[in-house]
């Protein structure tokens, strides 16, 4: 009876040491519904032949020692041996659906088993319902939050400016086991701030949240940081205001200047077109025309002209005798000159007589 004792007692504790020598880690895993699940299981016995994985006492992939993981026909199943430790293989669920949640295997055959515990969550949407609110100092404003289709039941918080706090909700089971969660908050109006609805399970790494603009009328008298603003935008308004009064009277003054360059010029071509009609009427003892512009030479050429056409003229009246039928003859005196261009054509075709003296005869009344 000694011997037999000592032996269960030996056997006893080599399945013990076998067993401690098997590790499936996390013990307990929270995923939610379409992401991944991964699972570690490491063992320090190298002699091993398969390793099995179990999902819900199903078994799902099989990893031999020697070959490695053998073909699989669900595609969402995979392992892989870990590249940091040798020997320890990592199972890999990928699109978790609901169904997936219960409990995970490992088991290594002959050898021992470990098994670690999956849960699936669901998130919804969350939505505080009406528009930004405006509201008068010390009333109060009564918000409406609901969290639908999210499992298991969500945690419903508010968020007034930097403070948190939960209040009574409502909860209703929809369809597929879905849940829907509804909170009223009433807020008394203090100080303009945001309010926030934060939605959330355990396998959320950040809630999920959604948000009011509450507006306080009469703040604005008490807080400093708003008339501070206030000032400075202000400032900012009569700067604006400056610097276009400033662009207004630059602009104004500009144009007084061209204005009074141009009139100067005006006044002194008007008064150099008067001297320069004098001049021809002295010369040529006529009328002066003081309505007429010429387009053609400056006063000066024809001041030239006129002073020649003087010297000649002074002492000998052109005259041209036309002989008719009857036989008397009729004299015509040059006329005065009336614009510079008429004198310049009288001065052209003197030279040509002159200069064609053979053909044309020139007549002196004595």
């Amino acid at each position: 009876m000694d011997i037999l004792s000592l032996l269960a007692f030996l056997l006893s504790c080599m399945i013990q040491e076998v067993g401690a020598e098997m590790k499936l880690s996390p013990e307990e895993l929270t995923v939610l519904r379409g992401e991944e699940a991964q699972f570690t299981c490491s063992t320090t016995n190298i002699q091993w032949a398969v390793m099995t994985w179990q999902l819900n006492q199903i078994p799902v992939l099989t990893i031999h020692n020697d070959t490695g993981v053998l073909p699989v026909a669900n595609p969402d199943v995979s392992a892989k041996e870990s590249p940091d430790s040798p020997g320890d293989w990592v199972f890999s669920l990928k699109n978790i659906e609901r169904q997936h949640r219960g409990e995970v295997t490992c088991n290594l055959q002959d050898i021992d088993r470990r098994t670690a515990s999956l849960s699936v969550q669901e998130k919804g949407n969350v939505k505080v319902f009406g528009d930004n609110k405006l509201v008068l100092k010390g009333e109060s404003a009564l918000f409406e939050c609901q969290a639908a289709g999210w499992y298991p039941e969500p945690s419903l918080q508010w968020q007034v400016g930097d403070k948190l706090s939960e209040y009574n909700i409502s909860i209703e089971e929809s369809g597929k086991d879905l849940f829907t969660v509804t909170s009223f908050h009433s807020v008394t109006a203090a100080k303009s701030s945001h309010v926030v609805c934060l939605a959330s399970v355990s396998a959320l790494t950040r809630p999920l949240n959604s948000s009011v603009r509450l507006t306080v009328v009469a703040e604005v008298v008490q807080d400093g940081d708003d008339c501070t603003v206030l000032l400075a935008v202000t400032a900012l308004l009569a700067a604006l205001l400056l610097l276009l009064l400033l662009c207004i009277a630059a602009v104004l003054c500009y144009r007084q200047r061209r204005q009074a360059k141009s009139s100067t010029k005006e006044a002194i071509w008007f008064s150099q077109s008067g001297s320069g009609g004098g001049s021809v009427a002295e010369a040529t003892g006529g009328q002066f025309n003081p309505g007429y512009t010429s387009e053609g030479p400056t006063d000066a050429v024809y001041n030239e002209l006129f002073i020649e056409a003087g010297r000649t003229m002074d002492f000998a009246t052109f005259t041209k005798v036309l002989k008719g039928e009857d036989g008397y003859s009729e004299a015509f005196k040059v006329p005065d000159v009336v614009s510079s261009s008429s004198w310049s054509e009288s001065q052209t075709q003197a030279s040509l007589s002159e200069e064609s003296s053979n053909n044309v005869r020139r007549i002196t009344t004595v």
